[in-house]
């Protein structure tokens, strides 16, 4: 079988690149290249006001659905004032990204969202989300070295037997963290899957009700000891693959 196509989600941000400063669409690299070595087709998705219409048109293409970090989630996409922390919001890639993010769980594809990302999931399943953590928790533990990943490590307790543990192949988890936003009232349908021991923070999410719905707080993305984004991968054509050999897939648009 070819290889599982992964829609990588990404934002519109400044930047540099030979003399020239602009606008682009933009993802770190290590999204794409965690996504090729366990064995997918990376494709980016640039933010598109006709993706909130009709996300079907994108998805259709899609074997998994990759919600990817970046700024806040504005806080006006789950009905909060904003806290004076939130600084920088991209409400055109809340729209976009939450109208995916959605359709996919309708669907039931395949989601994993990071950071961001499972906030995300969050908001568009009715969750709300604590905007700034050092106000709650005293502490910057969740992002002790802004700008790093060196620093930011710690370790998260997973559900045993959850879609979380499945895919980082174990209970207790190493992860890289770099967040002062996280899951505040859980979304519909969701059960949370994982946390930080020494806080209680939320960390991992999941809908049991689809096949493969999960989102974790950190980034396995740029570990190379996590197996987490390869897991997904492989459990993403591993379910495309069953899915065919019941009926076969309708073409792609």
């Amino acid at each position: 079988m070819s290889r599982p196509v992964i829609g990588i989600t990404s934002s519109v941000e400044p930047v540099r690149y030979g003399a020239w400063n602009e606008p682009a669409a933009f993802n770190p690299s290590a999204y794409h290249e965690a996504v090729q070595r366990g064995g997918g087709h990376a494709l980016m998705l640039v933010p598109d006001p006709a993706y909130r219409d009709d996300p079907d048109e994108v998805l259709d293409l899609l074997d998994g659905l990759l919600l990817t970090g970046g700024t806040d989630v504005d806080p006006a996409s789950y009905g909060a004032q904003r806290d004076p922390a939130v600084t920088v919001t991209t409400p055109e890639r809340d729209a976009y990204e939450l109208a995916l993010a959605r359709r996919a769980l309708e669907r039931d594809l395949p989601l994993l969202g990071i950071c961001r990302g499972m906030q995300v999931l969050n908001v568009a399943r009715g969750g709300s989300l604590v905007q700034h953590l050092p106000d709650v928790l005293g502490t910057e533990e969740h992002r002790r070295t802004v700008g790093a990943w060196a620093g930011n490590e710690h370790e998260v307790a997973l559900e045993p037997g959850s879609a979380a543990a499945r895919l980082a192949g174990e209970t207790v988890h190493r992860t890289f963290s770099h967040h002062h936003q996280a899951v505040d009232a859980l979304g519909a349908g969701l059960v949370v899957s994982g946390r930080a021991p020494f806080d209680g923070l939320v960390e991992a999410i999941e809908d049991p009700g689809r096949r493969l719905a999960v989102g974790v707080q950190w980034h396995p993305e740029v570990d190379p000891g996590s197996p987490v984004v390869a897991a997904f991968v492989r459990e993403v054509a591993a379910l495309r693959d069953a899915q065919a050999a019941v009926r076969p897939r309708p073409p792609r648009r």
